[in-house]
């Protein structure tokens, strides 16, 4: 296909930035994740490689370990990866999300003592939020942290945990006080190592984005520091995570337009290589058409994402547009993938075709930063107020 003109929040130096994080990511990360969905994890080692390439906290300012850079480092990384079919580093919980709730709320005693070592890649982050009755309605959840003098006793479970097996830092949501009011949650830095009270349970088995470590998490009168609190008080964390989950869904959106532009470009080198009676698939009027629509879609899509990248870069991006950035894109990124599988035959039901894998890989976009039944919620109150 035609090479798209550069969005207009991308400058010079940015384009500089993508150009080493690709040849980082097609390097160093492409040829392994075949290892990686066979261990089912990434391994620290290659943390450590990324935080030298300077591919961890890109965002993060530079006093603090990072790269001093904005929402457009992180959505070259997010979209790098996306474009080599890098499913199982997940940089985005790390450095797109956890690392941005500690330089936002931290102070600045913890951001000195967690962001560097992030950058580092020496050690890797997660925050947990769901629980095994707690997905969505984050109100509902059990996991309680209560006080005993200058510590925490944390109590309670996590499961989907997005690095939980390499997590050595989780920003635990947890009720530091009663009922369901936004006030009754507090986040919690947890550091694990080495911690009494906490365990890991298994890797667990997904359908897709295998090579990506998702762990269970329980915490059993884990003792925690009150100093970890994120924030001044407790009863911030429900403003808090409201604040930084557009950001989350925004890379949600951005993962989801990009892989729908791969699903495009994978399904027509095929069509153009494939003879079916006699002729070339790509010849055929079906799926010419099918291919026009897919193309369109993943276009308006990552037109969309481009204008919400550009607005983030400079906090202008709000919890509505985010949220259909996030349910629409992807909404279609499961469109479009279904419908390139289609055009691969019986060769796209075999695993070690990449658009099978992007198949299974794309199904949990509309569920996990907020299903897209709640984004549609979310965008419909807005409408109503």
């Amino acid at each position: 296909m035609k090479a798209q003109s550069e969005p207009a929040w991308m400058s010079e130096d940015l384009i500089a930035f993508r150009d080493s994080v690709r040849r980082f990511v097609e390097n160093e990360l492409a040829p392994r994740e075949e290892e990686f969905i066979e261990a089912r994890r990434v391994d620290p080692s290659v943390w450590l490689r990324a935080g030298a390439a300077g591919l961890l906290c890109a965002s993060i300012p530079e006093e603090y370990g990072g790269g001093g850079g904005d929402f457009g480092h992180e959505a070259i990384i997010t979209s790098e990866l996306a474009r080599a079919g890098v499913n199982s580093f997940g940089n985005n919980v790390h450095s797109g999300i956890v690392a941005h709730y500690i330089a936002r709320y931290g102070s600045e005693e913890q951001k000195l003592k967690w962001l560097p070592r992030m950058a580092r890649g020496e050690l890797i982050a997660a925050i947990a939020m769901s629980e095994p009755g707690a997905g969505s309605d984050l109100r509902a959840i059990k996991t309680r942290a209560i006080h005993d003098q200058d510590l925490y006793v944390l109590n309670g479970s996590k499961t989907f945990i997005t690095n939980g097996i390499n997590a050595g830092l989780v920003v635990v949501v947890a009720k530091t006080g009663e009922g369901r009011d936004s006030r009754s949650v507090s986040l919690i830095v947890t550091e694990t190592e080495g911690l009494k009270g906490f365990e890991r349970g298994r890797n667990l088995e997904k359908i897709g984005q295998k090579g990506q470590d998702t762990a269970e998490l329980f915490f059993a009168d884990a003792r925690i520091p009150r100093a970890n609190l994120l924030g001044v008080e407790e009863g911030q964390g429900m403003s808090q995570l409201m604040q930084q989950l557009p950001q989350e869904r925004l890379i949600i959106g951005v993962i989801s337009a990009v892989a729908a532009q791969r699903a495009v470009d994978l399904t027509v080198e095929y069509a153009r290589g494939r003879l079916v009676f006699g002729k070339r698939l790509m010849d055929m009027q079906n799926t010419r058409f099918k291919l026009a629509e897919c193309a369109t879609k993943a276009a308006l899509a990552l037109n969309f994402v481009n204008d919400c990248i550009g607005r983030q870069r400079v906090g202008a991006l709000d919890g509505t547009a985010a949220a259909m950035a996030k349910w629409w894109c992807s909404q279609i990124y499961g469109e479009v993938v279904d419908e390139c599988l289609q055009l691969f035959g019986g060769y796209g039901y075999m695993a070690e075709y990449p658009i099978a894998r992007m198949f299974t890989n794309a199904r949990v976009t509309r569920i996990y930063g907020g299903s897209n039944e709640v984004m549609k919620e979310l965008i419909a109150r807005d409408l109503d107020s």
